[in-house]
């Protein structure tokens, strides 16, 4: 399973129905982030280090490019770890599933039925 720690923050209001690198319109109001090399649609579980605070999304964009983060969220997500006051934090991230099936644990599973409730097949 893959882990990383670092800073994260979110995106801003401007990009709300904009393109992202795969093609889908961001939604700041879905569960979704960009991070430079994780496959698009990779699930990651992000954890805010100095809450405890956690978020599961879905990969669908590429950056950030501000030099020291390893992640960018959108909004919906920055909201559930506490991050839209702060604007960035400390974070670290797993993934839990970069394959066709998704891995439930009893932290991700309300989570991951929301993200799966939000998107359309």
């Amino acid at each position: 399973m893959a882990v990383g720690t670092g800073v994260a923050s979110y995106y801003s209001d401007v990009f709300h129905g904009k393109k992202t690198a795969c093609g889908e319109v961001y939604d700041k109001n879905k569960l979704t982030a960009a991070h430079r090399t994780l496959p698009i649609g990779t699930k990651i579980k992000i954890t805010r280090l100095d809450n405890a605070k956690s978020v599961v999304v879905r990969i669908n964009d590429r950056g950030p490019w501000s030099h020291g983060r390893i992640l960018d969220m959108s909004r919906a997500a920055a909201e559930k770890i506490g991050l839209t006051r702060a604007g960035k934090a400390q974070v670290k991230f797993e993934v839990i599933d970069n394959s066709n099936g998704v891995s439930l644990t009893e932290e991700n599973i309300d989570e991951l039925f929301a993200i799966l409730d939000s998107e359309t097949f």
